[in-house]
């Protein structure tokens, strides 16, 4: 098989690139899945998903907890949910050693903004239930995947039926990386080189809160 250029696109669109996962992902439907976005980019594509399988879409927001002074170093992340979940990076954590009671501390912080983020796309509408359901979990692609990587562990705590990642692309070393975090992986193109996500798009614009909102709501019936 021709390995692809980076600069081919490979979708027109967020919508576009949702409608080609879609097909890939209809044996799915019977299982009655839940569909989770990571906002924001992930809203479009997932919202196409939900839409063909005729399945309810939701979010799973994901906030990083970073190092003491360095923020930009993860000791962990955590997951909102009807029960919010947290990792952490125990080696990374161990080596830091961060005061006693710092990661609590800044674990309600960020569970705070998760809970504020949640209500601005979703109003007071709860998170959804996991627990033995089928999770489809949607981004617009993967690149490092160090996101979508905690998002899907904090889920796995939740004890879904069946989980599932499914990105329009991504780079194949991540990808297959990926796959031992979930039941299922679909990604439809993994080019070599990879070079980033917005390459594969022929519009790539930031999708704003705006949308999401919009685009939630449609999905509700609203």
């Amino acid at each position: 098989m021709r390995a692809l250029m980076p600069d081919i696109q490979l979708f027109r669109d967020r919508p576009h690139a949702g409608q080609e996962l879609a097909e890939a992902l209809l044996h799915l439907a019977d299982r009655q899945p839940l569909v989770l976005a990571l906002p924001r980019g992930g809203v479009p594509v997932a919202y196409e998903v939900a839409r063909r399988l005729s399945a309810p879409l939701d979010l799973v927001l994901v906030r990083k907890i970073g190092a003491p002074g360095n923020e930009e170093l993860a000791l962990g992340a955590v997951i909102d949910g009807a029960e919010p979940k947290w990792v952490i990076n125990q080696e990374l954590f161990n080596q830091i050693a961060p005061p006693p009671g710092w990661f609590d501390e800044e674990m309600r912080r960020q569970l705070a903004e998760l809970e504020r983020r949640r209500q601005r796309y979703c109003g007071q509408r709860p998170a959804p239930v996991i627990t033995d359901r089928c999770v489809i979990v949607i981004d617009d692609g993967v690149a490092t995947g160090a996101t979508v990587r905690a998002a899907l562990k904090g889920l796995r705590q939740s004890k879904p039926e069946h989980i599932v990642l499914a990105v329009p692309v991504g780079p194949r070393d991540v990808i297959e990386m990926l796959r031992s975090e979930v039941d299922e992986l679909v990604c439809l193109a993994m080019p070599e080189p990879f070079i980033g996500v917005g390459c594969h798009y022929a519009d790539f614009t930031q999708t704003t809160d705006e949308q999401v909102i919009d685009l939630l709501a449609r999905a509700q019936g609203a």
